[in-house]
């Protein structure tokens, strides 16, 4: 009998014992042990028990104190610019334009044209604005500049390369060196246009990197704004053709389908492999670019009130079409108005084919930040799920945040209502719309217990089962076990160095039996100091996606 700490491969095949840990089990909450045949959970129980089930044919696992637990999916991701990201500068630590320029003039010399960045944010700094063409020019030295803001709905860009571009004459130019809109997207189309052989490279190196944080699953939010079909075609294949090596991919392709025959023309084009034509299909943009669509208009802007990308009956028709076909359909929407036209649409699909097709058809909104008065009772009658992004609140929530500079300080307590949608029963799961925020799933479920408005704190069961089982299921993931570990379940989990387990509520005044250890209540890792878990292996479908190095418990 071979006993070793998370050896760096193993089969999904033969048996694997890990014990000496703990284990995040419905089906036995005091679980220090779980029993892996091939991809399936065979058994889950006790290290007593544990020690009389071990044998020579085991590949034994000393977890030492680990926990087990059931992989992150994150529900709302872009694989290719999270790798493009990983390999830019990051701008995420500038904490002015004099940083940002200075970074820009660093690796000007050493980079290839055009310098590519990505991360930063204006609102945190000083100067309150972003760079102008002319400032990147010069701290480029002449070599083209693209850089992308944190939320991916502007960028800035140097005065040659804007100019080259035929930017001064788009949509969306600001003219002193901020493209939004239709003139982002040349510069996108421009900038990152990696050869096939290296984009395959790039969402590698993503998919490993979310590997490594615990995800076993990502939903890619392609669209044609944002990539050509070929790189979530692309993005397929490396998944199909390194099975047992990175975390699944769950792929949406956010295009409007206007008829049936093109409808059935986008799903052919992707061999019927879509989970929907949903994810960020805009129907407006983002609140850090002022493009989110929003009734009274930005504090900061009193003239603008943001972008309306679709009208209430080109979403109507696109709902309509899917939920005919049985298809997942769904759209990105910020700001409250975008949502109300989404909620609109919602209601003339339903007048034309029938509530019942719409909410069978389980269709989905991302990002949800605002929602107007009776919003949460419309996307409850038509079955609607929220894929939210925490983190968002960490980043730009309070008084003092992004989201009260932008809107106003009584306007960002509502943003990002989790608590308020989760009571309602509307169905949430959570992601990062990586690069916009990090991939650091313990960090967002720490952001749903730490929300800036208590009123919409969840305790770290909700919101780590929102991340977890939730994104399977918003997905219609055909295996309803998949998300939890439990016998007969299938053997995808990660495995994490704690420093301490317990159960964390938002509130104080929840009832203490729900906190008690007699209660049977599955702990997780206390998230209340800085030290997050890291994670330790990543497994999917029993093949070993991650090893990392491993460090005793202290």
């Amino acid at each position: 009998m071979s006993v070793s700490q998370l050896p760096e491969s193993a089969a999904a095949s033969g048996l694997s014992l890990y014990r000496n840990g703990s284990v995040y089990s419905p089906a036995d909450p005091y679980a220090t042990a779980m029993l892996v045949d091939g991809g399936t959970v065979a058994w889950i129980g006790s290290e007593e028990a544990a020690t009389s089930i071990a044998d020579n044919k085991m590949e034994i696992i000393d977890l030492q104190g680990r926990l087990v637990a059931p992989g992150f999916v994150d529900s709302h991701a872009h694989v290719t610019d999270a790798g493009l990201a990983l390999t830019s500068l990051d701008l995420s630590r500038c904490n002015s334009l004099a940083e940002l320029l200075d970074a820009v003039a660093g690796a000007a010399g050493s980079a290839k044209s055009p310098v590519l960045g990505h991360g930063w944010d204006e609102s945190r700094w000083p100067e309150d604005r972003p760079p102008t063409a002319d400032e990147l020019e010069r701290a480029g030295g002449g070599q083209d500049v693209y850089l992308s803001r944190v939320d991916v709905h502007s960028g800035a860009v140097s005065a040659s390369f804007a100019t080259r571009l035929g930017l001064q004459a788009e949509e969306g130019w600001d003219g002193t060196g901020l493209a939004r809109t239709r003139a982002l997207q040349l510069v996108r189309s421009a900038a990152h246009n990696p050869s096939a052989a290296r984009r395959r490279d790039i969402q590698r190196r993503a998919l490993n990197h979310a590997a490594s944080r615990g995800y076993v699953a990502l939903a890619e939010m392609g669209a044609p704004h944002i990539a050509p079909a070929e790189d979530l075609l692309g993005l397929i294949a490396l998944a199909d053709d390194e099975r047992g090596s990175l975390p699944r991919i769950l792929p949406y392709w956010g295009q409007l389908a206007e008829s049936t025959e093109q409808l059935q023309d986008i799903l052919e084009l992707f061999e019927h492999r879509l989970k929907g034509l949903a994810g960020d299909l805009n129907i407006d943009g983002s609140i850090g670019s002022h493009t989110a669509c929003v009734h009274s208009g930005y504090q900061d802007r009193p003239d603008q009130a943001g972008e309306q990308f679709l009208t209430v009956e080109q979403a109507a028709r696109h709902l309509e079409l899917c939920s005919t076909a049985g298809i997942q359909g769904g759209f990105h929407v910020i700001g409250d108005a975008a949502l109300d036209l989404a909620i609109e649409a919602l209601q003339v699909a339903a007048d034309r084919v029938g509530s019942a097709a719409v909410r069978s058809a389980r269709h989905r909104f991302e990002h949800v930040e605002m929602m107007s008065s009776g919003a949460v009772d419309r996307l409850l009658e038509f079955g609607i799920t929220a894929s939210m992004q925490p983190l968002f609140d960490a980043y730009w929530g309070g008084t003092n945040g992004m989201y009260a500079s932008r809107l106003g300080a009584q306007a960002s307590l509502g943003m990002n209502a989790i608590g308020t949608l989760q009571t309602a029963g509307v169905p949430v799961c959570l992601g990062s719309d990586a690069p916009v925020t990090e991939q650091s799933p313990w960090a967002t479920v720490k952001a749903c217990l730490e929300h800036h408005n208590p009123e919409q704190r969840i305790s770290a069961r909700a919101a780590f089962l929102a991340h977890t089982r939730a994104g399977w299921r918003a997905a219609r993931e055909p295996n309803p076990m998949q998300g939890q570990l439990a016998p007969g379940t299938p053997a995808t989990f990660a495995v994490w160095d704690v420093a301490e387990l317990s159960i964390q509520t938002a509130d104080s005044r929840v009832s203490s039996w729900s906190t008690d250890a007699r209660a049977g209540t599955p702990m997780l890792p206390s998230l209340d100091t800085d030290a997050l878990p890291v994670c330790s292996r990543t497994v999917v479908d029993g093949y070993v996606i991650y090893d990392g190095d491993l460090h005793p418990v202290s």
